[in-house]
């Protein structure tokens, strides 16, 4: 992919705006598509959440990915390609597409910002295939948006991307550009409504019936027993109702006020439906060939008191079951990562991750990346992992989709964006709810291994529930 150094007259003046995208759609290619042109350009500060709920169109693809105490997030919205697909093959087929828009895509300005030039925005469902034909989200999907706009901690950047495709005008593809650059620009310092100033009634909820759940639980530790599983992660659910349909927006700034060190995140399909949830958990991170995964499994609540907390973390860490169930994890991981000629890097004992409710066994992985591995090679090795699928990976599999009565979608699968520097940041979207209009589904899992109780699984799932319900408005 051509960069041109940063060009500052760009965005300051139409008719240079003009004469550069006319110059991306003259240059020769041997594409047979359009040429794509993508600018990026530092901008005043703005909260990306802001720009999102002022100007992301409800009925299109919205994505939206924040991890607030590292400072960072980013907001795409606007698609301008876009590609859903099915099948055993979609993380290659979705690579595939994001290879071939780079071979015709121009970037220019901001070379110096890590996040600059063109990003492709992806969300994956758990399984391959859904179960339902009306299924809210395709097995895969990918998107360019015409925005994306990113904060870096005390950096604020805007890229803007165009197709140039010979069906448009440039003078009204330079006028709608400037017009929405301007209000981004007014965006500066604006901030959302704080939670104490939400007036929304209080969701009205309901848990499924909790016998299957308990009843799957009892079935699977029989299986374990005789050796059939080592593991499987069996997901539970609540419904939620409110008299007025949720505001996703104002329900994710409370997640990320809430769980400021979770990755807070968004993805709609623009048919009315939004997947947002709060996950701790990172799949993949990949910066300059160098990739950074999670193994977190293991859980403990966060005590009342100090001295609770200690105590509660200190039984987590001795816990047999538990680090039989992180261990489980680590293995996994590191094996995936070894077929895919990959060295991991790790520690021998765990750490431990405290979140405003819940704390969990945690083992950062680090590999270098080899030429020609590609981030979804990665990613199609991984997903699912044991932390949210089971041992044997396949049938356990076979199991979650016999024994839970919901289609998972979105739930546990991975979520996150590539760059044309093949960087990378995917993660699982558990602690997550579905919603459209008045109703939400929320789902919550947890790991059943030797040693599982039905009732204490089911109690850890409604821990984790409890924390999402209580941000929605």
């Amino acid at each position: 992919m051509p960069v041109i150094p940063d060009c500052p007259t760009l965005f300051r003046d139409r008719a240079d705006l003009r004469q550069f995208l006319l110059a991306c759609k003259q240059t020769p290619s041997t594409q047979t598509e359009p040429q794509i042109a993508s600018i990026s350009l530092d901008i005043p500060p703005v909260d990306p959440l802001v720009v999102l709920e002022a100007m992301a169109p409800t009925d299109r693809h919205r994505f939206y990915l924040e991890r607030r105490c590292e400072g960072q997030a980013i907001a795409a919205f606007q698609p301008v390609l876009q590609l859903r697909v099915d099948g055993a093959d979609r993380f290659a087929r979705i690579q595939a597409f994001i290879d071939r828009s780079l071979k015709r895509a121009i970037a220019v300005g901001a070379e110096d910002a890590a996040w600059s030039g063109p990003r492709f925005f992806c969300s994956f469902t758990f399984f391959d295939r859904p179960t339902n034909s009306e299924a809210a989200f395709p097995a895969a999907t990918v998107f360019l948006p015409r925005w994306q706009v990113i904060r870096d901690r005390d950096r604020c950047l805007a890229v803007a991307t165009v197709v140039l495709d010979g069906r448009e005008s440039l003078d009204l593809t330079c006028q709608t550009l400037w017009h929405e650059l301007q209000t981004l620009r007014s965006l500066r310092d604006r901030r959302l409504p704080r939670i104490a100033e939400e007036t929304a009634a209080t969701p009205q909820w309901q848990v499924s019936d909790a016998e299957p759940f308990k009843a799957a639980v009892a079935e699977a530790l029989g299986l374990i027993e005789q050796s059939q599983l080592s593991k499987i992660v069996l997901a539970h659910t609540i419904e939620a109702t409110a008299s007025q349909p949720f505001r996703t927006i104002a329900s994710l700034a409370n997640l990320r006020r809430i769980h400021n060190d979770c990755y807070t995140f968004l993805v709609s399909n623009g048919g009315g439906q939004t997947f947002m949830g709060a996950s701790p958990e990172r799949l993949i991170g990949i910066r300059d060939r160098e990739l950074l995964t999670d193994a977190l499994a293991g859980s403990a609540p966060r005590g009342a008191t100090p001295l609770t907390d200690r105590q509660l973390t200190r039984k987590l860490f001795n816990s047999t079951k538990e680090r039989h169930e992180h261990q489980v994890v680590i293995d996994f991981i590191t094996q995936h990562l070894a077929r895919l000629d990959l060295t991991p890097r790790f520690s021998n004992q765990p750490s431990i991750r405290q979140l405003s409710n819940i704390q969990h066994l945690w083992t950062p992985i680090r590999a270098n990346l080899p030429a020609g591995t590609q981030p979804l090679d990665v990613l199609a090795a991984l997903h699912p992992t044991p932390a949210v699928a089971g041992v044997p990976r396949d049938r356990a599999c076979e199991h979650i989709r016999r024994w839970e009565p919901f289609e998972r979608s979105l739930y546990a699968a991975p979520l996150g964006w590539i760059d044309a520097r093949g960087n990378s940041e995917f993660i699982v979207g558990i602690r997550s709810a579905l919603i459209e209009g008045t109703r939400a589904c929320l789902y919550a899992g947890a790991g059943i291994v030797a040693g599982s109780n039905p009732d204490r699984e089911l109690a850890e799932i409604q821990l984790k529930l409890q924390a999402l319900l209580s941000a929605l408005v």
